[in-house]
């Protein structure tokens, strides 16, 4: 189940993202005013925008309720831990020495004098 939403929320942020960039930003109606032939459009004189702008947000609410569907069951896979803060830190384990010669426990660093 959950890669079955994954998918589809990463489909989905690919075409709000492919949706975004093929809207023209509010400087380019300036070029429509003088006569840049918008009105031959395939969506009407209006252009394209209206329609973009109501796919985009179709697909930016259909995005976020998969990312709340992701939170929701990523929660209810969790093994309920808790957080990193409340576990206890376990030290770890002192080490021998592999040395050659060397005791595993000394407490000296002098060297030998034989």
């Amino acid at each position: 189940m959950l890669s079955i939403v994954l998918a589809v929320h990463v489909l989905l942020a690919i075409t709000v993202i492919t949706l975004v960039l093929l809207q023209h930003g509010k400087g380019a109606d300036a070029g429509a005013a003088f006569g840049s032939g918008a009105s031959a459009t395939v969506f009407g004189a209006r252009g394209s925008a209206s329609f973009l702008v109501k796919l985009t947000t179709m697909f930016a609410t259909l995005f976020f309720v998969t990312s709340i569907g992701l939170a929701y069951l990523a929660a209810q896979r969790s093994d309920g831990t808790g957080s990193v803060t409340e576990t206890p830190v376990q030290q770890a384990p002192q080490q021998s020495s592999d040395l050659p010669g060397q005791p595993a426990d000394s407490e000296t660093d002098l060297p030998k004098t034989d």
